[in-house]
């Protein structure tokens, strides 16, 4: 393979095309080699169609630095460990819920309203919280929140499954 000859280029591009296709899978789609894989591509058609080697290379570089450029401030995105509060179930952090079936201290779960939606929550304090109670929604685990009383009257101590002694 002469590599001064318009029909070698094509083989040469769309080789270059699927290796950085496949560099980019292997790098879990961090969108770097993805880029050079357009420009080859681009490159590849350019060859195809008849043009020079020269601005095949021209068509290369152009459309690579395109795409790097086009590309990079999505990578960036996509890659950032910043957290979104409010995208997904995160939303629900911060709002205020009232509670509907009563939230025991341990174990077992209780039922908020928030919004239009019925949640089983967690109590984030280990205490009961009573029906009728407002609760603060500080987390959320799948499908259960975890509130905080906003009144401390409120909270009624965990039980413990024993009666008081008649001297307490």
């Amino acid at each position: 393979m002469h590599l001064d000859s318009p029909d070698s280029w094509r083989i040469v591009w769309v080789v270059a095309a699927g290796s950085f296709t496949v560099a980019e899978m292997a790098r879990r789609l961090r969108l770097w080699f993805l880029p050079f894989a357009v420009g080859a591509a681009v490159a590849a058609a350019t060859a195809w169609a008849g043009l020079s080697v020269a601005l095949e290379w021209v068509v290369f570089v152009a459309v690579s630095a395109a795409a790097l450029a086009g590309l990079r401030p999505v990578a960036r995105r996509l890659m950032s460990d910043t957290y979104l509060p409010g995208a997904g179930s995160g939303r629900w952090v911060g709002r205020e819920a009232h509670v509907e079936v009563t939230i025991p201290a341990r174990g077992d779960t209780g039922w908020v309203r928030l919004g239009r939606e019925r949640w089983r929550a967690l109590s984030g304090m280990g205490t009961d919280i009573p029906a009728g109670s407002t609760v603060l929604v500080t987390g959320v685990d799948g499908t259960r929140l975890t509130v905080l009383p906003l009144e401390l009257s409120e909270i009624s101590p965990p039980t413990t499954g024993r009666e008081p002694d008649q001297g307490d």
